[in-house]
């Protein structure tokens, strides 16, 4: 019997590249930034006009689905962020939230969540409700992964917040910007 990969050895597999640290633990307090771009990188949530970023109704909806995420994560405090017309930045912090020598419970099941789980409760809230705007339930939205660097320095946590805050002013030398030449 011959091995699926010698079935299949005429497609090239897409190598997917670990980028999370190992043996890092996502869930602990800290400072996160994260980047996640559309689906094929289509320009979805507004555009640039002068310098600035327009948002259309599908980005109002991305930016009011990042502002709630601390509604559904009690840990989770939001800084610096930006939508752009096919990706969004942003700096979360993951807080200790308790009372007295125990933490308490980040929510009603006392269950800590990681990073990839806040990330994928924000790409899920905000493609339902744009899918539903749209009419077009179950289209992909995001694509798969994200980008995440952990924040470790104050110096860095302010270049990433001056990176975010000047994002749209970048737009034209941007390599997510589809109308930027290669």
């Amino acid at each position: 019997m011959r091995s699926f990969k010698a079935m299949n050895s005429n497609r090239i597999a897409p190598q997917r590249h670990l980028i999370r640290l190992k043996n890092y633990d996502y869930s602990q307090p800290g400072a996160y930034f994260i980047t996640v771009c559309t689906k094929k990188r289509h320009c979805l949530f507004g555009n640039i006009k002068d310098d600035q970023m327009w948002l259309n109704s599908h980005g109002v909806i991305v930016g009011q689905c990042w502002i709630e995420l601390p509604q559904h994560y009690a840990n989770v405090k939001l800084d610096s962020f930006v939508v752009m017309p096919n990706h969004i930045h942003g700096i979360i912090f993951f807080e200790d939230v308790g009372a007295g020598f125990k933490p308490a419970p980040t929510d009603s099941t006392g269950k800590r969540y990681p990073l990839s789980e806040i990330v994928r409760a924000f790409k899920t809230f905000s493609s339902r409700q744009i899918n539903q705007t749209r009419n077009m339930p179950g289209t992909p939205v995001w694509q798969r992964n994200y980008y995440e660097h952990v924040i470790r320095r104050d110096e860095s946590l302010a270049k990433i917040r001056e990176y975010i805050e000047n994002n749209p002013l970048l737009w034209e030398l941007d390599r997510e910007n589809p109308a930027r030449q290669k």
